[in-house]
């Protein structure tokens, strides 16, 4: 084991080759078949590692092809001098693209901070997060319905919660170069509102009614033409759910993908309330393969 920890570290335990003797052009080779935190990792073997490491041509072919654009994006921000001048800044001085990949893992808002986008650190695929605050819904202005409430659980610190209404139609709308790759869309809500008591997280379950009479109705569709739609009953009080909407497909990274979402259950023939509508998820589909809600088409 001391001999092996010794190579790893370009010692010498004894006479013969060791890591650290490697070209460091051979050394990219091998990490450009590996993801971006096991090349991080492999960074702290030697020297050697660590300037292969943080070479140009190892994280460019782990970043998306577009990621210039979305760097331009993350650059202006919410608008404003300050975005502007940053975003001046990248032109005028390219980044090293280990940077590059860093900023874009961070939360990058926009849409006056109503949205965001970040990069997944294991797989490199673009995820987004758009608030209950950029949604259009129903009666929103309208305390006796609904109200915007502070949560952190929420990745923008406010939900929006229903108390009670016949009308039911939560909709948005997203414009954005997303890289190829298939993604999936989700509604992230809960049943109950949560609050803290004496520091622990607990629900109230008050006005919960109505999700268990009519099923509630998901609908997607693309600029490009795809379409998605599913129904499922709300269920699991006390914990936040992602329901699924449906998928789509990007084969162009530098034209814009427009995308329409809606959740709606407007059976007026009773009234439903007790939902928190925290944000709605968009995630490469690598990442959604985990056990999702039941919903039925």
């Amino acid at each position: 084991m001391g001999t092996v920890a010794s190579s790893a570290r370009g010692g010498r335990g004894g006479e013969g080759t060791v890591l650290g003797d490697l070209p460091e052009n051979c050394v990219a080779e091998v990490l450009l078949r590996l993801d971006p935190p096991e090349i991080c990792r492999m960074a702290r073997l030697s020297r050697t590692f660590r300037g292969a490491a943080s070479g140009d041509g190892v994280w460019e072919s782990k970043l998306p092809r577009n990621y210039a654009r979305l760097l331009a994006v993350a650059a202006a921000g919410d608008g404003g001098e300050q975005q502007a001048a940053a975003a001046a800044e990248l032109e005028a001085e390219p980044l090293p693209k280990k940077e590059v990949y860093a900023r874009l893992c961070h939360r990058n808002r926009f849409d006056g901070g109503k949205k965001e986008f970040w990069l997944d650190k294991g797989g490199g695929g673009v995820c987004m997060s758009i608030s209950s605050m950029a949604l259009s819904i129903t009666c929103i202005d309208d305390r006796r319905y609904w109200n915007f409430i502070p949560n952190d659980e929420s990745r923008f610190r406010t939900v929006a919660y229903l108390s009670q209404i016949w009308w039911f139609e939560v909709r948005g709308e997203v414009e954005f170069c997303f890289p190829e790759g298939t993604y999936s869309l989700f509604y992230r809500v809960h049943l109950g509102r949560p609050f803290k008591r004496l520091g622990r997280r607990v629900y109230s379950s008050e006005h919960i009614h109505g999700w268990d009479v009519k099923p509630v109705r998901f609908q997607m569709s693309t600029s490009d033409g795809q379409d998605a739609q599913s129904k499922c009953y709300l269920t699991d009080p006390g914990v936040w759910i992602n329901h699924h909407v449906g998928d789509f497909v990007v084969k162009d990274s530098n034209k814009p993908t427009n995308i329409r979402f809606a959740m709606i259950q407007i059976d007026c023939t009773h009234t439903k309330g007790g939902l928190c509508v925290d944000s709605v998820v968009v995630k490469p589909q690598y990442l959604t393969q985990k056990k999702m809600p039941r919903c039925y088409m």
